[in-house]
């Protein structure tokens, strides 16, 4: 990262922290283990909601990890707090609605950290929730697509890691 060796801190939200976020926040510690990059980063995930505080990864969201061979830690949902803003450099939303609920409970974004994930591709838009569609292969390739994209602006930007 840096000369201090600061990491970066990211944190992947979406509604319930059940499904899409957790599933970005293992795809992106696997992505930054895998290129030997996992000392520059601290990744987590929360919840815009209060719906399923506590709970454990979706069981959907633990097969297509387990299926592609991206271990999973005992994650439980917790909520975004307005000082996780001080904490993260990058909270990334997953869908339009996420953002918009995540600039509330924050309060704004005066330094510019809130990001949708597929606005790092090529497609930005939203990530569709398996809770609805339970389509978690769908998921699964986009927060993917999101995660190289996010990977690849963080290499591009002097100093950010490497």
């Amino acid at each position: 990262m840096q000369e201090n060796n600061k990491s970066c801190h990211v944190l992947f939200v979406c509604h319930g922290n059940i499904c899409r976020s957790p599933m970005a926040e293992y795809v992106l510690k696997d992505m930054v283990k895998k290129q030997g990059l996992a000392r520059n980063f601290y990744i987590d995930s929360a919840a815009t909601s209060t719906e399923e505080i506590g709970n454990p990864v979706h069981y959907g969201t633990k097969e297509k990890l387990r299926r592609e061979g991206i271990p999973v830690g005992d994650h439980r949902a917790v909520q975004l707090k307005k000082k996780d803003y001080e904490s993260y450099d990058y909270l990334i939303g997953m869908e339009q609605r996420n953002i918009t609920n995540m600039l509330r409970i924050l309060g704004g974004d005066p330094l510019h950290k809130v990001y949708r994930l597929l606005d790092f591709s090529e497609r930005p838009g939203d990530i569709a929730d398996p809770w609805y569609t339970g389509n978690f292969d769908v998921t699964y390739e986009d927060i993917c697509e999101g995660c190289r994209g996010f990977l690849e602006m963080l290499k591009g930007e002097e100093g950010k890691i490497g």
